[in-house]
């Protein structure tokens, strides 16, 4: 198991990477944030040659939504037919506030989006920050690749990669 500050390697399997199509959902609360952590996902997706879509939602609660919505639409999941994404990237921020609010965003966005991934095997990158302030959550956008943003990028190509994997075993 990876320990505090390693990164999961991705490995070089650029012909795999060359097929996915991956759905960027973006809780746009936080603009500058947004902006940190879209940028760090889409470094780290062109550094591999994957192509990706990118929406934007007004906040996290809305984030596991819209990845329904893909299941709903068929394009994404195990019950696809032929799905237009092979994977989805879910960043965000939710800091803490005076009331229980942060509590319910937090626990919620994140029960509600590795609950639609793991019913329709999707691989999800995640990258919605849960922080005191604000500065806690630019330290951890920024960065470009090596920010959160590009650490979600590389959850989710990890996770392609070994479905892949899983897929050429039972062939």
């Amino acid at each position: 198991m990876a320990g505090p500050g390693t990164k999961a390697a991705v490995g070089d399997n650029a012909e795999l990477f060359a097929k996915q199509h991956i759905l960027i959902i973006e809780g746009r609360f936080y603009e500058d944030i947004g902006d940190a952590l879209v940028h760090g996902a889409c470094a780290e997706l062109d550094a591999f040659d994957v192509t990706y879509d990118h929406v934007t939602v007004p906040g996290a609660l809305e984030i596991p939504q819209v990845l329904v919505q893909a299941v709903n639409a068929g394009a994404i999941g195990n019950t696809a037919d032929q799905p237009k994404y092979t994977g989805a990237i879910a960043l965000g921020c939710v800091i803490r506030g005076e009331t229980y609010h942060f509590e319910v965003v937090c626990d919620h966005a994140n029960h509600w989006l590795m609950d639609v991934a793991t019913a329709n095997a999707i691989a999800v990158g995640n990258a919605i920050l849960t922080v005191d302030t604000h500065e806690q959550a630019i330290e951890r956008a920024v960065g470009g690749r090596d920010g959160k943003g590009g650490d979600a990028a590389r959850a989710c190509l990890k996770l392609i990669e070994i479905a892949a994997g899983f897929a050429d075993r039972s062939a």
